[in-house]
């Protein structure tokens, strides 16, 4: 078949795509409007494939003349050249057809990442066959092979908001178990609505049956509306103690219990690894999952104890002269960047900033006074940052133009004792590929202190 794969992109998802594909024997185009420069890293991944590239543009012919175009979820939907395209599929349909085992997925605003990692590493001493796969940057057909037979270990999916609106039919996604962490504004330059983000949300319920769990934030705002319509039987998970008559997972004092049929387990320790009460829930929600699918409730606690998070999430870079440096790179929305600086003590100098996504800055404003510094990163939503500062007269540093000198301006502020939390806010655009990218220039900045 001729197949042309829209995006190859840096995060690995179209390598994973064009190398599954190829291996089908697929007649292969992989077009990208970035050039080959930008894209050279990925290239290099596939240069022992068969491969036609067309980069820095796209031509329409790749795409009427195309027996299935695979899309990337970066791209809009109401992208002309998808117009053209006679079949248009993802990875992630591709994995689903072929898929022969249980699925456990994730989606939500913030945490979903640090909830699949914390659920993958509860369930694997259980199923050491587990994989874990999706928006967490591990494309499912990395691993397509290993799923194309029945198996009970599970395949647990971190779901984005794009990646959901882009299955068709929503019937190709069955989870056994399905969890949205939080709504929370986000992606208000590409959506109409908040209404339709939460519509694209609330489709990871759609396609399940009664005998599958359906598991809402039953603190979020957006509650009611999220659990209107699941598919599946329904449980809720709060940072309080659940109203009695309700099923689902909750915090008593410091620990986690989950409560089923009439009965509370404990699932979280009073004392774990990861700090702030929103790595707490994300904690409570993986175990709840785990212990769904019967992992014994001590094992789900000893592990979620010991689970110390993932990159980028509030990430212990080092500690230099007795100043710890956290990485939160993955921080692109201001309540985020507000949970971050909860989340830890004693004197924050907060490097902050980036570009716009059209978001409310309440949760900046609430938090702007907290931090002992604030140093900008340059960028239209530092922009409106410095807008509530000057209003609230709270001094800040920069904005810099590099994310050296951020560091360099917190650093000479920073004295023993205090902690340099980098949480940007804001999407990383214009100064970097990514978040990831701009996770990783941190950590080698300060990895370069003295």
């Amino acid at each position: 078949m001729k197949i042309t794969v829209m995006g190859l992109g840096l995060h690995g998802g179209g390598i994973a795509t064009a190398r599954f594909l190829a291996g089908q024997g697929a007649e292969l185009t992989v077009t990208d409007l970035r050039d080959e420069k930008t894209l050279r890293p990925s290239m290099e991944q596939l240069r022992d494939l068969p491969i036609r590239y067309v980069l820095g543009r796209h031509k329409m012919e790749d795409f009427s003349g195309a027996d299935i175009v695979i899309k990337n979820p970066a791209v809009r939907r109401n992208s002309p050249y998808l117009k053209a395209a006679r079949r248009v599929e993802t990875d992630l349909t591709l994995f689903l057809r072929l898929n022969r085992r249980p699925v456990l997925a994730v989606t939500g605003s913030k945490g979903k990442s640090t909830t699949v990692s914390a659920l993958h590493a509860i369930v694997k001493p259980a199923y050491p066959d587990a994989l874990l796969g999706g928006n967490i940057t591990i494309s499912p057909l990395s691993f397509a092979g290993e799923c194309s037979k029945a198996s009970p270990s599970p395949v647990v999916l971190e779901l984005s908001s794009w990646q959901l609106a882009d299955i068709e039919p929503i019937s190709l996604l069955t989870p056994h178990i399905a969890l949205i962490t939080n709504i929370m504004a986000d992606h208000q330059n590409a959506y109409s609505s908040m209404d339709e983000y939460i519509e694209d949300k609330k489709r990871i319920f759609a396609g399940q049956g009664p005998s599958a769990f359906s598991i809402c934030p039953y603190d979020d705002a957006y509650r009611d509306s999220l659990s209107a319509k699941t598919g599946g039987r329904l449980l809720y998970f709060s940072a309080h103690e659940l109203p009695a008559k309700l099923e689902g997972a909750f915090f008593r004092g410091k620990n986690g219990y989950i409560r089923t049929s009439g009965y509370d387990d404990e699932i979280v320790p009073a004392e774990t690894s990861l700090p702030g009460i929103h790595n707490r829930l994300n904690l409570l929600a993986a175990g709840m999952m785990a212990r769904l699918i019967g992992i014994d409730p001590a094992l789900i606690r000893e592990t979620a104890g010991k689970f110390s998070g993932i990159e980028h999430r509030l990430e212990l870079v080092r500690t230099v002269a007795g100043v710890r440096w956290y990485n939160d790179s993955a921080a692109t929305i201001p309540e985020a960047t507000a949970a971050a600086v909860r989340s830890l003590e004693g004197r924050i100098h907060l490097i902050t900033g980036g570009t716009d996504k059209k978001l409310s800055f309440d949760a900046f404003t609430e938090i702007a006074g907290e931090p002992a510094g604030i140093h900008l990163l340059a960028g239209s939503a530092t922009d409106r940052m410095i807008e509530i500062l000057r209003r609230e007269r709270i001094p800040f540093s920069g904005p810099f133009d590099s994310l050296q000198d951020a560091v360099e301006s917190a650093a000479a502020a920073a004295a023993a004792g205090d902690t340099v939390l980098f949480s940007p806010g804001s999407t990383s655009f214009g100064m970097f590929l990514n978040e990831f990218d701009r996770g990783r220039q941190f950590k080698e900045i300060v990895s370069g202190l003295g």
